[in-house]
């Protein structure tokens, strides 16, 4: 019988430390695009990832430290336009090294040397990691280089950057969208989250499931940053990446459907949604 989130999420020893729960970093960002990072980083401090670390464009770098205290920052080379040069790899990869998951795309921008900085961080990393927004973009009419990733990866479009992704059309079905996000996780070998109403995850064995919290609230930029984070720390935390997966959409969704009685759906935040992820945890844990 598959698990439920609440036995995904085991307690805390009480001997434990910061270095037990991950170490993860986030690469996102670029000038004018700040947000997602803070979003996509405090996403995965409120899931309980241990250290969480923001890759940015070194102009980013004192501007962030001074809204993101609990977060370390690694200022990084960057083009003239503000957002990570091709010379920022090196550090990157030597850094990742010491980490245990990267969550990369929110914010970066597609700026075509940064888009040749993602696919060459993604290509070489050794692991898991989570790719989102710009991530993706760097991918479009590449996929077939997802076929030889050396680490699992947590894919987290939504519809428009599953079609740009995978030349698909418009969904006419609930059955239509599993079915397609099924048919990408196998073929390209990777963990599929295909985000909307009900977001579907795919795994690469063929395993499948809809989520069925999250609301219309939801539709509204920075939500998908923060789902990112919450991923992120659910496999810094050691969980396989289905099970990241799925814990983490299921988490994101509930914080979303306690935010709204407050907010309402029309008014819903993607900062709204992180101030109720602990509230969603304590729910799902009955504590």
């Amino acid at each position: 019988m598959k698990p439920s989130v609440k036995q995904l999420l085991k307690p805390r020893a009480r001997h434990s430390h910061k270095g037990d729960y991950g170490r993860i970093l986030v690469v996102a960002g670029s000038r004018g695009l700040s947000g997602a990072c803070i979003l996509a980083a405090t996403g995965a401090l409120r899931s309980g990832a241990g250290l969480v670390t923001i890759g940015v464009p070194e102009t980013l770098h004192l501007p962030l430290a001074r809204r993101l205290l609990e977060a370390m920052m690694k200022p990084l080379p960057e083009t003239r336009a503000g957002t990570l040069s091709l010379k920022a790899y090196q550090p990157l990869a030597q850094f990742l090294k010491t980490q245990d998951v990267l969550a990369i795309g929110p914010g970066l921008s597609q700026e075509k040397e940064t888009q040749a900085l993602i696919r060459k961080v993604v290509q070489h990393s050794s692991k898991p990691m989570v790719i989102d927004a710009d991530g993706l973009n760097a991918f479009i009419e590449k996929t077939g280089l997802f076929k030889k990733l050396k680490a699992p990866a947590i894919l987290t479009p939504h519809p428009g950057e599953f079609s740009r992704l995978f030349s698909g059309g418009k969904f006419h079905s609930s059955e239509e969208r599993k079915e397609a996000a099924q048919l990408a996780a196998q073929t390209f070998h990777v963990y599929v989250v295909l985000k909307g109403h009900e977001t579907v995850v795919a795994a690469p064995d063929g395993r499948i499931e809809v989520n069925h919290t999250g609301n219309a609230g939801m539709a509204t930029g920075g939500a998908g940053d923060v789902l990112t984070g919450v991923i992120a720390a659910m496999l810094g935390q050691g969980l396989q990446p289905f099970d990241a997966a799925r814990a983490g959409v299921y988490i994101h969704g509930l914080a979303g459907d306690l935010a709204v009685k407050k907010t309402g759906e029309l008014s819903l935040l993607a900062g709204d949604i992180l101030d109720c992820l602990p509230d969603a945890f304590k729910k799902t844990l009955g504590r």
